[in-house]
């Protein structure tokens, strides 16, 4: 959450309007995208299921002021995270019924690689911090038959045998580093 904050707090007035390596995104859609999934994470570690939030997050969650609308949406998750009991609470996902500490790393991996989009599109600085890249890089390769044709990410892009911890993981996502 910490590497992605410190990029939107980074966007200039002028780049919402941005494409992203995510294809069709805008720096908007992109932040869009993740105060939607901040948003949820209150009520599915409250024990909601999907069909009971329902379509109540959909469309802009941005409104005038976005970075305000992300720094609300990241506050509201992190307390829903540090509560007593979350981890050890199931979630209802899209998929079916999760662990949250299982939900807690698909939605990191999605922050991480979504903070690295983030600053390729208004050209911050890349890097992520290398524990993160390396642990999340191992989560994905756990999980990366789970995504395949899901959508989520995009097909992986070859790198060189040198390729660090961080171009390894974008590029297992479809991000050519």
């Amino acid at each position: 959450m910490t590497e992605f904050d410190s990029r939107v707090r980074r966007v200039r007035p002028d780049q919402w309007g941005l494409g992203t390596p995510c294809a069709e995104w805008s720096v908007r859609d992109l932040v869009n995208h993740l105060v939607y999934e901040q948003l949820w994470a209150p009520e599915l570690l409250a024990g909601c299921t999907v069909d009971q939030v329902g379509d109540r997050f959909e469309g802009d969650q941005l409104g005038e002021d976005p970075v305000h609308a992300w720094v609300l949406a990241a506050a509201a998750a992190r307390e829903a995270w540090i509560s007593p009991k979350a981890l050890i609470r199931p979630v209802h996902l899209s998929g079916g019924r999760s662990t949250s500490t299982e939900y807690g790393w698909q939605m990191t991996l999605d922050l991480g690689v979504h903070a690295w989009d983030l600053a390729r599109a208004i050209g911050a600085d890349e890097r992520l911090d290398p524990d993160l890249a390396r642990t999340l890089l191992g989560f994905a390769r756990e999980h990366l038959a789970d995504f395949a044709g899901s959508g989520i990410f995009g097909s992986s892009v070859p790198v060189p045998e040198d390729a660090g911890d961080q171009d390894r993981l974008v590029a297992l996502l479809g991000r050519t580093p």
